[in-house]
């Protein structure tokens, strides 16, 4: 398997007045041929990310940085 770092991943920087969020994508949405479908998608995984860092040591050890 390729190493992630050698792969060239399409990016998005998300950014709000609170949070920089730079994303690498690893799945391949080509296959869904309706972008508005394909856009729910991305958006459905997204949340699903969100949601599982939410539940990890990680997300407690991120917050620790304010203590």
């Amino acid at each position: 398997m390729e190493d992630i770092d050698n792969l060239l991943l399409p990016e998005i920087n998300l950014e709000t007045d609170d949070i920089i969020m730079n994303i690498a994508v690893r799945k391949d949405y080509s296959e869904i041929e309706d972008i508005n479908e394909r856009k729910e998608e991305f958006i459905n995984d997204l949340k699903a990310f969100i949601e599982e860092f939410s539940q990890t040591e990680e997300s407690l050890e991120f917050m620790r940085y304010y203590d």
